[in-house]
């Protein structure tokens, strides 16, 4: 079983999707497992994310909901996560992540905007019934050429917290 990734960013292939998957491949690692993480880019869905019933929004909702290992990450956009990442969850019924353990990551242009992933991000996953594991991650853009070091650093950390629950998912 491979880790879902959900970016936030308006831009594809963005910093911050180069953050959620270097943390997805260590989490993979520490379960054993060294399948690619399967990411869901939203920069691609957004013109149709205010299209109710589209067919690729409802596929990325179906691929999320199905996630039992998901990794959120968005960049910081006036102090919290971006409207598009908002857009795209008010998508998800509450209680439709039940189940699902999520990685919330953030990568933020100051250290004042550090506690967004906290304060921000985490209420909005847990509404969705979603297990969040503590504390997420906030990478600011300086540190971004150093990302496998602090994602490994991460996780070793949230290990305690993951192994009991990837012996359930994987």
């Amino acid at each position: 079983m491979s880790i879902t990734v959900l970016v936030g960013n308006p831009r594809p292939a963005s910093r911050t999707s180069l953050a959620a998957v270097s943390a997805a491949r260590v989490v993979s690692r520490l379960a054993g497992d060294e399948a690619e993480p399967h990411v869901i880019e939203l920069a691609g869905l957004a013109p149709h994310l205010f299209q109710r019933g589209d067919p690729s929004v409802a596929e990325a909702v179906r691929q999320v909901n199905a996630a039992r290992l998901l990794v959120v990450a968005s960049p910081t956009y006036k102090a919290t996560y971006t409207g598009l990442l908002k857009a795209f969850l008010d998508q998800i019924d509450t209680g439709a992540l039940t189940g699902t353990v999520v990685l919330p990551l953030m990568v933020v242009g100051s250290p004042a905007h550090a506690l967004a992933v906290e304060v921000h991000l985490r209420p909005l996953l847990v509404e969705l019934g979603a297990t969040v594991v503590t504390p997420g991650l906030a990478v600011e853009e300086g540190d971004l050429p150093r990302i496998d070091e602090i994602t490994t650093a991460w996780v070793t950390r949230l290990e305690p917290q993951l192994r009991p629950r990837l012996n359930t998912v994987w």
